[in-house]
């Protein structure tokens, strides 16, 4: 009985990639959209609430940029880990997916203690308008980071269960484009909601 591997499964389209990276580029410009729209809404209301905290009541600047650090610094971690895969190293791979989560995982609970932190000082999903727009852009993205942290933990589930072999870099190719969309992402929330002064 012939053996498909996730490669061997995926031919080529007109444009020269595999369906699997067409379709995970298309998911990403939706993507592309709703964040878009996210950060639009959170530009157009910034600075129009009439009730605090306002921003620079709740922020710290210092805390994010670690935890902003944290997560960039998982995209080298996601880079090595298909160059192993490349060389056919899995233990290699494993570590840096391993790695790779975990720094996601660093993230999520550091916004989690950060909004954690904003609530007890006043500021919910219904307080004001930068409320509304700060929870749900940042949770939006929070939830993106933890279905990728799913997906790396399910490539080294399946690397042990032979799932996934050194045949198969398309699958952490993939999930890799998945993982640096997600960090360029932050930045630029980083960027608009964190370094831009709203005045308030």
């Amino acid at each position: 009985m012939a053996v498909h591997t996730f490669e061997s499964e995926h031919e080529a389209t007109s444009t020269g990639l595999p369906n699997t990276k067409l379709a995970m580029w298309l998911f990403l410009a939706s993507d592309c959209l709703l964040f878009g729209a996210l950060i639009s809404t959170y530009v157009l209301y910034r600075g129009s609430s009439l009730v605090g905290p306002y921003p620079a009541d709740v922020f710290d600047i210092p805390y994010t940029s670690v935890s902003s650090f944290v997560l960039l610094a998982s995209s080298l971690t996601m880079v090595l880990a298909l160059a192993a895969i490349q060389r056919g190293e899995m233990g290699r791979m494993r570590v840096w997916l391993l790695a790779t989560a975990l720094l996601g995982m660093t993230f999520v609970g550091g916004q989690v203690y950060e909004f954690t932190t904003f609530y007890r000082e006043g500021l919910t999903l219904s307080t004001n308008l930068f409320g509304t727009t700060f929870y749900v852009l940042t949770g939006f993205h929070g939830t993106h980071v933890g279905v990728g942290i799913l997906m790396l933990l399910s490539l080294v589930a399946m690397s042990f269960t032979g799932r996934i072999t050194p045949r198969d870099t398309m699958a952490v190719e993939l999930v890799g484009l998945y993982w640096h969309f997600v960090d360029i992402v932050w930045i630029l929330i980083f960027t608009v909601v964190y370094l831009i002064p709203t005045g308030k």
